[in-house]
């Protein structure tokens, strides 16, 4: 007779709630291996010798070797870039999180006239893109070449922010508007001095995006800023990684042995700039992360 499963079955203390407890145990250390090792393969490549990296890695990097890094930080201006590039997210994300905070706090007002019409339009506008050619001609048009601004100013009004942040003001209590507004505190008030205080949980996760899409952009870089001293740190690492291609089509061309071709590799190059350009993300998530998913939870899209 097939023994019927319901809750009682497993029983703590018992052999089967510790042979459950085993099995998830190993379920989630392998989850977070296939999720971890991606980025430790790159650490060690970074910092193994190209030479014995090629006939295979181990858990450790093989020649230990600082060489790639020291061509990535002796390129010129690359201190800039990455001060750029910080200052881009940091305060990127300060202009996302405050206007898409806003708007959404004004889509949530069912007495706000258009409303509808203006949040469908916001939706639309995220399944049907206008194309580089009248992004770039309007950039241009706003005075944005060549300018900090180009980097911040874009995305202040993110659809995809709005939504999360407007659902999850949503679901708050109407009680703390009517309150306020008997204690005669304008909407900027409420919104500013209320509203954005009991939020944090949506709007850490979506500093989390914000920042992380910041901190990655570099094609607005490539098409509209040609001055040295606004490059981005992947835009320049990106520079980095044709040069050394190039360097290495040059040596092939006149026959050069592998051995003296060994000091640089395009792929040594390309872990060693994706190591650089992770690792102050990685930094930062731990501080969010505990708002970061009850934020997405409680801010998630309603159906």
């Amino acid at each position: 007779m097939r023994k019927r499963w319901n809750r009682n079955t497993i029983k703590q203390g018992g052999a089967g709630y510790y042979t459950f407890q085993v099995i998830s145990m190993l379920f989630f250390l392998l989850f977070a291996f296939v999720c971890v090792y991606p980025f430790w393969y790159v650490l060690i490549y970074s910092l193994s010798d190209p030479m014995r990296s090629a006939t295979g890695l181990t858990w450790l990097p093989r020649g230990l070797t600082l060489r790639h890094f020291e061509i990535v930080f002796n390129m010129p201006g690359i201190f800039n870039a990455f001060l750029i590039s910080s200052l881009r997210a940091l305060v990127g994300t300060v202009i996302t999180l405050f206007f898409s905070s806003m708007f959404a706090y004004v889509l949530s007002k069912p007495s706000m006239p258009g409303r509808l019409i203006i949040y469908r339009v916001m939706v639309i506008s995220m399944y049907i893109s206008v194309g580089l050619i009248p992004w770039y001609l309007t950039m241009r048009l706003y005075g944005l070449q060549n300018n900090f601004l180009l980097y911040v100013l874009p995305g202040a009004i993110t659809a995809y922010y709005v939504i999360l942040i407007k659902t999850f003001i949503e679901g708050l209590p109407e009680a703390l508007d009517e309150a306020a507004l008997i204690d005669g505190a304008n909407h900027f008030q409420i919104f500013t001095l209320i509203i954005l205080p009991v939020s944090k949980p949506v709007l850490a996760a979506v500093a989390v995006f914000s920042a992380v899409g910041q901190w990655n952009s570099w094609t607005d870089n490539f098409f509209l800023v040609n001055k040295s001293n606004l490059q981005t740190l992947q835009y320049m690492l990106y520079l980095l990684l044709r040069q050394t291609e190039a360097i290495a089509a040059a040596v092939r061309s006149r026959n050069i042995t592998a051995a003296q071709n060994a000091v640089i590799t395009p792929m040594a190059i390309r872990m060693t700039a994706t190591v650089v350009t992770i690792i102050p993300i990685i930094m930062v998530y731990p501080f969010l992360q505990k708002y970061f998913v009850k934020g997405i939870l409680l801010g998630a899209v309603k159906a």
